[in-house]
């Protein structure tokens, strides 16, 4: 028999950048649409290990849905911050203008990311090296709650690397993947007794305040590019 370790892992609030690049800049984010926030909370498990990673947007976020929650839904949860889970750092491109260095990139119509994902930005480190400190902090964590519900409110980039770890993709093939502020993305580790461990992927980008009313079919949303 296995054991699963299920992630529950969720976007932080948008934030008010001012249009700008924002990366590691540790920024406020919008926590105002409560509805938003009581029906994520309505999804996830009550007895769950809570993270988030140390910017502030997350821990936001976090105490947001909590907040939401009926009462005694998440009695004592207290969210611990992992350092390792926090979004890239694109170093000298934060701060800048974030349509004039999409128009001069090409972001949107050549790449779907700020850069190729070996390109690491002047003073700051590439998706490459994300994916590569957020993988040991996911296995460290499987480990540490093994068979738990772990709710994970982080990063677009830091979904997307767990994503690639769960499908085994290249960090390039990670950056495909559309991840919305507050949404939800589920992933199951499996593992059993001398096994190495497999993962599950149960949704992606699943927004539960979306669903149509009975009757009516959802109408169709732009693709739009994930900002940081």
């Amino acid at each position: 028999m296995s054991t699963a370790t299920r992630w529950w892992w969720i976007r932080h609030a948008p934030v008010p950048d001012g249009g700008r690049i924002y990366g590691q800049r540790d920024l406020d984010c919008d926590c105002s649409d409560t509805e938003t926030f009581r029906i994520l909370a309505r999804e996830l498990p009550r007895d769950a290990v809570w993270v988030t990673s140390n910017l502030v947007r997350t821990r936001q976020t976090a105490a947001a849905i909590l907040a939401a929650a009926e009462a005694d839904r998440f009695a004592d949860v207290a969210p611990v911050a992992v350092r390792e889970l926090a979004e890239q750092h694109l170093g000298e491109w934060q701060g800048q203008e974030r349509k004039a260095f999409y128009a001069a990139r090409r972001v949107g119509t050549h790449t779907l990311w700020f850069a190729p994902a070996d390109e690491r930005p002047p003073g700051g480190e590439n998706f490459s090296d994300l994916v590569q400190r957020v993988a040991p902090a996911i296995a460290r964590l499987n480990l540490e709650h093994r068979g738990r519900d772990i709710v994970a409110v982080t990063h677009g980039g830091t979904i997307r690397a767990a994503l690639g770890l769960a499908l085994g993709l290249t960090p390039q093939t990670s950056l495909a993947f559309s991840v919305e502020n507050c949404s939800l993305t589920r992933l199951d580790h499996l593992t059993a007794d001398g096994g190495l461990g497999l993962w599950r992927v149960i949704a992606v980008n699943h927004r539960p305040w979306s669903r149509a009313p009975a009757g009516e079919h959802p109408g169709h949303n732009p693709v739009a590019i994930d900002k940081a």
